[in-house]
């Protein structure tokens, strides 16, 4: 399933990234460019070109054909700070997949999304809109899925993350896309062992 597949990696750097999430550990900015790090350099084994990032907080900026050596450019130059506008970056996402699908230019396996993100979204009704509205534009279940993943333990966003796995369907989703996987989820994981495992899922 790997191959023949493009992979969009959706970072937040709002402003609460910059929390370590132990005693003096690292900042979660810091262990999500490691993961990112570890994200590219397996793709590439598959898809040479790279994979497609973006970085979104109350904007968002997105870099394409991102391979392990351009990471820590995109790190230095986005400092977490601001909001979570998770709908807007979503939904550029989730056009552009449509866009390039109607010109032909996507892989026969579809797309996977990954989602890293720490905190609630500004608007939760409009991130459930834009996946339920993705959802309705797809023709197969497995074209296209989102993972999301989130760093820290914000219980809001854990609550709020679980409700798009289980319940979009009966919101009127057409597939259920939605895949959440929440730091205890993760146990004794790695965020780069889960970023993995969810491209190999």
């Amino acid at each position: 399933m790997l191959e023949n597949r493009d992979y969009t990696l959706i970072i937040d750097k709002s402003g609460s990234m910059a929390t370590p999430d132990q005693k003096g550990g690292k900042s979660r900015w810091v262990a999500v460019q490691e993961s990112t790090f570890a994200l590219a350099a397996k793709c590439e084994q598959f898809d040479p070109d790279g994979i497609t990032v973006y970085v979104f907080s109350g904007k968002f900026k997105r870099y394409e054909e991102v391979t392990s050596s351009k990471v820590s450019q995109i790190f230095m130059e986005n400092d977490p700070s601001g909001t979570t506008d998770l709908a807007g970056v979503l939904k550029h996402a989730t056009d552009n997949y449509f866009q390039r699908k109607r010109a032909g230019q996507t892989k026969p396996n579809g797309e996977t999304i990954l989602v890293i993100t720490d905190g609630e979204p500004d608007d939760r009704k409009a991130v459930m809109r834009v996946i339920i509205e993705t959802s309705r534009q797809m023709e197969r279940d497995e074209e296209l899925a989102i993972s999301f993943i989130q760093v820290g333990t914000d219980p809001q966003a854990t609550r709020f993350l679980k409700v798009l796995d289980d319940e979009l369907q009966s919101a009127g989703a057409k597939f259920d896309i939605c895949d959440t996987i929440t730091m205890e989820d993760m146990e004794d994981m790695s965020l780069s062992e889960v970023l993995l495992n969810a491209i190999t899922d």
